[in-house]
């Protein structure tokens, strides 16, 4: 019962976080849940959360979204994401997460400390960065900071961010969703999980686009990537 009502936790938190700056939620909350289920059941659990909590956020902001300048990165996110799954298929899991933990301390420090990149033009970079997050989605559920990065490279307008990235996550979470399902990772526990957490998912995402509307968004992503490399910390050591 503990383990179910921290689940139910991690992925309200997860949730609120992914609405509220249109990413993160998997950066949230696969650590927490690997901690507390294990990887073989946290990767499948996120995998059917992320694609609904992104249908029900783009649901709401479809019509900002630049679907044009994406298509590259979601044809190359679904060609690296079979990648990924059979990384983990096929390795042990304490190097992986070993490798999310620096990941996301990485990923962490790179957005606290607001390193300043190229921009970027030729739309031929979106074929890299979309099959780099193929790869760490399909291993871990985390595509989004190479989708990230790739829009602070392309000088997106914090509206079209928001709105763009979770059309991107939508799609392509389907895809690892799917692939998930193909590679033998779901299991009666991963959907019981599931439908405990829907609840407090979907209270999430109306929070959330209360937040956005209203907190100052530079204090509280400061204190989400600060607890970011807290999480990558943890599962390093």
């Amino acid at each position: 019962m503990a383990q179910t009502a921290l689940v139910v936790l991690v992925l309200f938190a997860g949730t609120l976080t992914s609405a509220t700056f249109g990413f993160g939620g998997a950066l949230f909350s696969m650590p927490l849940l690997t901690l507390v289920v294990g990887l073989d059941t946290a990767l499948p659990l996120f995998g059917l959360i992320g694609p609904t909590t992104a249908l029900l956020v783009a649901g709401l902001s479809w019509r900002d979204a630049e679907f044009n300048q994406v298509w590259r990165l979601i044809g190359a996110t679904l060609v690296g994401i079979p990648v990924g799954v059979l990384l983990v298929r096929m390795l042990p899991q304490e190097p992986l997460i070993f490798g999310l933990g620096l990941f996301l301390m990485g990923f962490g420090s790179y957005r606290l400390l607001r390193v300043p990149l190229p921009q970027i033009k030729h739309p031929a970079w979106a074929f890299p960065f979309g099959f780099a997050a193929g790869i760490l989605g399909g291993a871990y559920n985390t595509n989004g900071p190479p989708v990230v990065i790739y829009g602070n490279m392309n000088r997106w307008a914090p509206v079209t961010f928001r709105a763009t990235l979770q059309s991107y996550f939508l799609l392509t979470g389907l895809g690892i969703m799917v692939s998930h399902g193909f590679g033998g990772l779901w299991s009666p526990q991963v959907f019981g999980l599931f439908g405990l957490a829907m609840p407090g998912v979907i209270a999430a995402v109306w929070i959330g686009g209360w937040l956005n509307r209203r907190l100052s968004m530079e204090r509280f992503e400061q204190l989400v990537f600060v607890l970011l490399i807290g999480l990558g910390l943890l599962l390093v050591v």
